[in-house]
């Protein structure tokens, strides 16, 4: 069996472009449909049930324009709207639907040697405590400490992924846990993957940085092989000339040069009203085989 449909990805704004370009490394021969919802940016200061509102309308979205899968590439919305909201496993479901936090709370369970472990994300994610309550269920007992970093994401968005003011404030938001001894530390934020290099030379050699963004790509690859549903080889022959298609709420040309730096090469964007998700062009999508 095999699937030719794409593989849906959605986050509030850019960030969640680090899991689509390691969808892109771990699955060359799938296409995917990016949504970055920049109407209604940020998640990370919004009220819980405003975020569970807006996931759902986004997978309306998707799964009308016929993907076959969905990663929710964005840390809030996974704590709120999947882990941290219905408590349904929506991977059994027949739209697949696979978030950050159990992804990345796998790798870092997996890579702790100490038991302690640090989690740095948006206020909204430490809030729920979604990687702290994913990691002590894999391994009871494990200590972990959480710290909220609300400066980090617009030093990133800005491009200055390796500045001095960014060293600062990412020293100032890691001392706190990195005197707990943490041996591990977990990128619970789509963006924080780019200033990963900076982040390691002040955690130190001995601190292993969990990337949920390759984590994930990892989790969907194996899923979608089980399930049958990757696509054939005959469906891209050739990997590169794979096109992905990506679509915002509110296009800006900010949006375009930070997705070009988180990408490494320019995209076309599509301005799509989620609003009227089933009336858009797009809703229709190859059959499976």
């Amino acid at each position: 069996m095999s699937d030719a449909r794409p593989i849906g990805v959605f986050d509030s704004g850019v960030g969640g472009l680090t899991v689509a370009a390691a969808l892109r490394r771990r699955l060359p021969r799938e296409r995917l449909l990016y949504l970055g919802d920049t109407a209604r940016l940020p998640y990370g200061t919004k009220s819980a049930a405003t975020v569970r509102r807006y996931t759902q309308v986004n997978l309306e979205f998707l799964e009308r324009r016929g993907v076959k899968a969905v990663v929710v590439a964005c840390n809030t919305a996974s704590a709120l709207a999947l882990e941290g909201g219905d408590g349904h496993d929506r991977r059994e479901a027949a739209l697949p639907v696979w978030g950050v936090i159990e992804p990345g709370a796998d790798r870092a369970a997996a890579a702790t040697r100490n038991g302690r472990v640090g989690v740095i994300a948006t206020d909204s994610t430490v809030s729920s405590d979604a990687y702290g309550i994913a990691l002590r269920r894999i391994v009871p007992g494990l200590e972990v400490w959480s710290q909220a970093c609300p400066l980090l994401v617009p030093l990133i968005e800005e491009g200055w992924l390796d500045d001095p003011v960014t060293a600062e404030v990412a020293r100032r938001y890691l001392e706190p846990l990195l005197a707990h001894d943490i041996d591990t530390l977990v990128l619970g934020c789509t963006h924080y993957p780019l200033i990963a290099p900076l982040l390691s030379r002040i955690a130190g050699e001995r601190v292993v940085l969990v990337d949920s963004a390759a984590a994930v790509s990892h989790q969907v690859a194996t899923e979608l092989a089980h399930r049958g549903m990757l696509a054939a080889p005959s469906d891209a022959a050739d990997p590169s000339a794979v096109r992905d298609h990506y679509c915002v709420t509110d296009a800006s040309q900010r949006f375009e040069r930070i997705a070009g730096d988180f990408l490494g090469r320019g995209i076309a964007l599509e301005l799509v009203d989620i609003g009227n998700a089933a009336t858009d062009s797009g809703r229709n999508a190859p059959e499976r085989s």
